[in-house]
């Protein structure tokens, strides 16, 4: 028990840090846009590179947290992590932005965020209390949101964003001595209802052959545009409409200190009722808190309120999804599938913070895109509903088996 509460406090503050930075990043598109001399679609290009890249490695990064531990693939993500937050301070033009904030980021965040350590917190915690486990560390990163926005604030009034971005990389070092918290190499073999003898070529086929998976990623693919767009234009949204960027940056730091509430509550509900209509639910009233913001006069109160009941909804997707992939296909390659999974969030996310950039510079207004996060969310709430979401044959052949003994 006290190495699982090790891993687990490890990871969170992995996740503080990684996912709070990443917050930060819609706070410098003002300044950097300007002293790039390049559109809001630039910036946005680029964190949509970035999202893309967190989710195209992330299979890639997962298959080695399962094989080599956790530990490792954090290390070397948090130097690449270092490496892009310096060469974005350094970058004189879209190219050098992209490359760095884009490619190198994007890259650091699939070895330092939820794929990598949530398979380690799974393989260190029961099936009964994996889901509140995975919300404890999930809610992790919405405290480094609700810390760490205000500070790049902070560092980038009195730094201006080239520095704030070499002091935010110091923050990161952090993550090199917390490693060591999650490090290990995974045991061939587990004791927790898993066909020991699966490889994972037979896990892909498994899982590439349940409807349930594709539905899965399906929803994940909303979840990833709604963040996007709003972590990366909300604060230029606000802004547009005369509130200002402290407005902005507030409601990015309420986002993710109710997220702290919603994820953990999220985690623990998983672990009491149906994983599949609390996503259901969750998605709906994405939806539904959307339309009412849209609708109401827009005031520093309004912005705030809707940030707060997003905040609530904002990463409670992360315990659910994730333990409903290891619900129903064991925990064996967990970090494998949900990095499967997590690569269609990655492509949503692109989509979400590009398009909203393009659709901006096209028409000068964020409407289509807010019009087509409703449509979005009510759709993730209807393909929830139908996952099947028993364990497959193999884990309950498997189960049948440890019962008889």
């Amino acid at each position: 028990m006290k190495r699982a509460s090790i891993v687990i406090a490890a990871a969170a503050i992995i996740v503080t840090i990684a996912m709070g930075v990443r917050q930060a990043f819609g706070l410098f598109l003002p300044d950097m846009s300007a002293g790039l001399g390049i559109g809001r679609s630039s910036f946005g290009l680029a964190l949509a590179i970035q999202n893309l890249l967190f989710g195209l490695v992330q299979p890639f990064v997962g298959a080695l947290g399962d094989k080599h531990g956790a530990g490792r693939v954090v290390a070397v993500g948090t130097l690449v992590y270092i490496v892009g937050l310096i060469g974005a301070s350094l970058a004189t033009n879209a190219v050098g932005l992209h490359l760095s904030f884009g490619v190198l980021v994007g890259m650091a965040l699939s070895a330092t965020t939820f794929v990598v350590v949530l398979g380690a917190v799974g393989r260190a915690v029961p099936a009964e209390k994996r889901s509140m486990a995975f919300g404890i560390v999930t809610a992790g990163g919405s405290l480094g949101q609700f810390l760490l926005v205000p500070t790049g604030q902070l560092l980038i009034g009195e730094l201006g964003w080239r520095l704030a971005l070499v002091a935010m990389a110091g923050i990161v070092a952090v993550m090199f001595v917390l490693a060591i918290g999650v490090a290990g190499k995974p045991a061939v073999q587990t004791a927790r209802g898993d066909a020991p003898t699966q490889s994972l070529k037979e896990a892909l086929r498994e899982a590439a052959g349940h409807r349930g998976f594709w539905l899965l990623n399906a929803g994940f693919f909303v979840c990833g545009f709604h963040i996007a767009f709003i972590a990366t234009h909300f604060p230029a949204y606000l802004t547009d409409k005369g509130l200002g960027l402290s407005i902005g940056a507030n409601a990015l730091a309420l986002v993710g200190l109710f997220n702290i509430f919603g994820s953990y509550l999220f985690g623990v509900w998983g672990d009491k009722r149906s994983k599949k209509y609390l996503l259901s639910t969750l998605y709906a009233a994405r939806s539904v808190v959307m339309i009412a913001f849209l609708a109401a006069p827009l005031t520093p109160f309004t912005a705030l309120a809707f940030a707060a009941a997003m905040g609530f909804l904002w990463l409670g997707t992360v315990p659910l999804t994730s333990g409903l992939i290891g619900q129903i296909f064991g925990i064996r390659y967990l970090s494998t599938l949900y990095g499967i999974v997590f690569l269609s969030h990655q492509v949503g996310s692109f989509f979400g913070a590009w398009l909203a950039g393009l659709m901006f510079d096209l028409t000068g207004s964020y409407d289509s895109i807010w019009i087509a996060s409703v449509a979005l969310g009510f759709m993730a709430a209807l393909v929830h509903m139908p996952i099947p979401d028993r364990p497959v044959p193999r884990l309950r052949e498997t189960q049948v088996k440890v019962v008889a003994t």
